[in-house]
């Protein structure tokens, strides 16, 4: 069996690092403890992660124990993995906010009398100055600097916050602090992964094997999906709004998440993949709500879209208008003809003449990419990345 496990683990992960190491482990047997770090940046995990929990869950099930550390402490540094800019600093308060929601949505994929659930403060918080430096010291600025996030920006001219360095060490003692045996993550994670691999080297431990898998694109079909962004779909949002918004996604992202997180098996993958693409988007929006809400909130999750789009002949193709993100809906109006002023804006929200992906505005609410605003009967205007 622990070939047959490797081998739909490799079918799935775009690079095992030291796979001929791992498969000797899985074959003798070995009892693994298989780590996957989540920084609470924002309070939703979304559908992007289903891909590395969907992974965490196979090794659950071979018998494995399955870490997941929630990063109180590094969320406060700020991951700078695929970032142009330096992230903003959160406080204790906004982080442990967040934090508090995570444990409810892991609950959808992983079995949680099987999860070790550490917060990295626990041994981060307590560092004294003299630890620090010694963690400084077991690897070199230029190995940091080689990372591809810090040698663009170096490049470009744009700013690299001096605690962002401390980033990539604190990731790494994670893995020390939890002796990990494999530790997995998105294809933007690898240099934090192999880092890991270095600290724990350093520290006198074997170094851990790891497992990258691919990342998901969001609602705009170009970045990946990301909370940051504002182009994600959350795990605990409603499902009126976790269907809608995956019948939302363009139309060549359908296959990935059809393969990478529907939780359907082959065969049902090619049906689903054989319908035209507004159908496929139905049937996956249908088995998404179902896997994260059950089988009747996807039901009527699919009837409320049906009555608000389909019934109402929203038309098949609707005029995109491009702008930045994030953007407000009374901007948004505005600067697309919509409304011809703010104050216009306002009116027709406080009429209730506005929707927002089929739901009634009350206030200038956020849009995400690829939301749909209706105005009357007649406008209908999809908002895309610039």
């Amino acid at each position: 069996m622990s070939g047959q496990f490797f081998e739909r683990l490799r079918e799935r992960a775009v690079q095992i690092v030291a796979a001929d190491h791992l498969l000797a482990r899985l074959e003798r047997g070995d009892r693994l403890r298989v780590k996957l770090g989540l920084d609470p940046t924002a309070p939703d995990l979304h559908l992007g992660h289903l891909v590395v929990l969907d992974a965490l869950r196979a090794f659950q099930d071979d018998g494995h124990t399955v870490v997941v550390i929630i990063g109180d402490y590094t969320a406060m540094i700020g991951d700078p993995s695929g970032r142009s800019e330096t992230r903003p600093m959160l406080t204790q308060e906004q982080v442990a906010a967040n934090a508090q929601t995570y444990f409810d949505q892991v609950d959808l994929v992983l079995d949680r009398s099987k999860i070790e659930v550490r917060h990295n403060s626990e041994w981060l918080a307590t560092m004294t100055a003299a630890d620090i430096l010694r963690l400084m010291g077991k690897a070199t600025l230029q190995q940091v600097l080689q990372r591809e996030d810090f040698s663009d920006r170096i490049k470009s001219g744009a700013a690299i916050g001096a605690h962002e360095i401390l980033y990539p060490f604190s990731q790494g003692y994670d893995s020390v602090a939890v002796k990990a045996d494999v530790e997995i993550g998105g294809t933007d994670q690898l240099f934090n992964l192999l880092f890991g691999r270095e600290i724990q080297k350093a520290y006198g431990q074997e170094p851990q094997d790891t497992a990258v898998f691919p990342l998901l694109e969001g609602l705009d079909g170009l970045q990946k999906m990301s909370k940051s962004l504002h182009n994600y779909i959350g795990l605990s949002e409603p499902p009126e709004q976790i269907y809608g918004k995956t019948m939302s996604i363009p139309d060549p992202l359908i296959e990935k998440y059809v393969r990478l997180i529907s939780g359907l098996d082959e065969r049902e993958q090619a049906e689903v993949l054989a319908m035209k693409p507004r159908d496929a988007k139905a049937a996956l929006a249908h088995q998404l709500v179902k896997r994260l809400h059950g089988e009747e909130p996807a039901r009527r999750a699919e009837e409320d879209f049906d009555l608000k789009f389909r019934r109402h002949q929203t038309p098949d193709r609707i005029d995109e208008f491009e702008t930045g993100f994030p953007i407000r809906l009374i901007e948004a109006m505005v600067s697309s003809g919509l409304a011809e002023s703010n104050r216009e804006a306002r009116r027709l929200i406080e009429q209730r003449g506005v929707k927002i992906d089929g739901v009634v505005a009350t206030g200038d609410d956020p849009l995400n990419p690829a939301s749909v605003v209706q105005v009357g009967k007649r406008r209908w205007i999809r908002f895309v990345v610039k």
